[in-house]
């Protein structure tokens, strides 16, 4: 009989994080202090971050060591399984080998708690009891409440407006979890204040929500920021995914040719992708796709530049792809890929061309959701559906070349709490936007910072 999964015993759980910065084709540019424009030191940061998650976001060792504590909680879920989606490629017809990493069976349905247990931890090691944070589609937000239980936190969730109303149960399972979660832009803080005086029917974005959050940790001594994504020590976390990955598929006898994965902030793609670029350093032919939304085209069609990670100046300045830190996307249902700006390591592979990223509007992405879903079984997010398209649409030049590739995806999270968005596409309610015309990104980058010195 064929196999559809291929697993990993506890046992042989990756036991370190991979850092990718020591093998980056050319040194990282630093974070900028908004005030000076100088780079930023420890110091600068400690005033939201506990002082180990600072030393990991700046390390420049290859291997960093996972805390017994935190990998006693991963083995709730992980090692999680690599499926074969022998369905899928049937209803395809192609030749290619289709496989997927399935992080939707952790406790919060996705990838989101490889990082929130770490932080959660180290915070609560530094004395911290309180968590803020923000969250788009409300994945980051149910993590890092879930993180905040195990290690009894409090927790703070600023969600995106528009999606605090499009996802309730997500809120719900924050809620059972023990958090407080509130509607961003709100009337909480100064960020929120000034951005609904300005425009009080705003529907949000993440960048709204991040503002709100740095503010409520920097205004409480007893609080820290946790972000889900973009920052390098996220992104460090996240790669026990492809750590996984690679293991699995030395026992499967596989090697991949193109691994893909949705992009909002970075993580699930770099957590996925980043243990094989060193490969690909060396002169190995496989790729890497990143995808995001059309809505939202960050990598495709936004400035490699300096920019804030949040809408009203309060981070540093990061060189990332961005498309201006006073954009707002559109409320399309992929609330987890409407971020302005990329983690800054991901960019910079893909300013290198290490990686590559397209775009895809919203129906295309979730009649891929609907096709993965008749023949896999498994709803998947909206926001992981963008790697799905690009699988299936990889998988189709395939059977058009009979070349049998071996693709390989990260089916980042679940879509049970996104069925409204489903009934959406299946009653032909959802509109595809392209954001044309380009007015509305060149508006947003005119507003980009000055950088003294730049």
């Amino acid at each position: 009989m064929d196999s559809y999964k291929i697993h990993l015993s506890e046992a042989e759980m990756p036991q370190e994080w991979y850092n990718i910065i020591p093998d980056l084709p050319s040194p990282m540019p630093p974070y900028l202090h908004p005030a000076t424009g100088q780079p930023i030191g420890p110091d600068d940061l400690a005033a939201i971050f506990p002082r180990a998650l600072i030393e990991q976001e700046m390390s420049p060792e290859r291997w960093i060591p996972i805390p017994d504590e935190v990998l006693r909680i991963y083995q709730l879920w992980r090692p999680s399984p690599l499926h074969r989606a022998r369905n899928l490629e049937a209803a395809l017809k192609t030749p290619a080998r289709i496989y997927y990493k399935n992080e939707s069976v952790s406790p919060a349905g996705s990838h989101k708690p490889n990082t929130a247990v770490a932080q959660a931890y180290y915070n609560k090691a530094a004395g911290i009891k309180r968590l803020a944070t923000e969250t788009g589609a409300g994945q980051w937000g149910c993590a890092l409440s879930l993180a905040c239980n195990f290690f009894s936190m409090e927790c703070t969730v600023y969600m995106v407006k528009v999606s605090y109303h499009q996802k309730p149960y997500r809120r719900s399972l924050m809620h059972i979890w023990g958090a407080s979660v509130y509607p961003s832009p709100t009337d909480r803080t100064q960020a929120g204040r000034s951005i609904l005086a300005r425009d009080p029917e705003t529907s949000g974005s993440l960048g709204m929500a991040i503002s709100e959050a740095v503010e409520d940790a920097a205004t409480h001594d007893d609080t820290n920021y946790s972000l889900g994504s973009v920052l390098n020590h996220v992104m460090l976390h996240q790669t026990i995914v492809g750590l996984e990955t690679k293991k699995q598929l030395a026992l499967a006898g596989e090697s991949p040719d193109v691994l893909i994965g949705c992009v909002g902030g970075g993580s699930n793609f770099a957590g996925f992708c980043f243990p094989f670029v060193p490969a690909k350093l060396k002169g190995s032919d496989i790729r890497f796709v990143g995808v995001e939304p059309t809505a939202c085209p960050t990598l495709t069609r936004g400035a490699y530049t300096y920019d804030f990670g949040d809408t009203t100046g309060l981070t540093p300045l990061i060189m990332m792809y961005t498309l201006g830190h006073s954009f707002v996307p559109s409320g399309i249902h992929a609330g987890g890929l409407r971020y302005h700006g990329d983690a800054p390591l991901l960019c910079q592979l893909v300013h290198e061309k290490v990686i590559e990223a397209r775009a895809y509007p919203q129906n295309p992405v979730f009649e891929a959701a609907c096709l993965f879903a008749e023949t896999e079984g498994i709803i998947p997010a909206p926001e992981t559906a963008h790697a799905i398209k690009a699988a299936v649409d990889e998988a189709r030049v395939c059977q058009e070349t009979n070349q049998a590739r071996c693709i390989v995806f990260n089916l980042s999270g679940h879509g049970h709490f996104d069925l409204a968005a489903y009934d959406a596409f299946l009653e032909g309610q959802l509109k595809d936007i392209e954001l044309d015309p380009e007015e509305m990104i060149q508006k947003a980058l005119a507003e980009l910072p000055k950088i003294k010195g730049q």
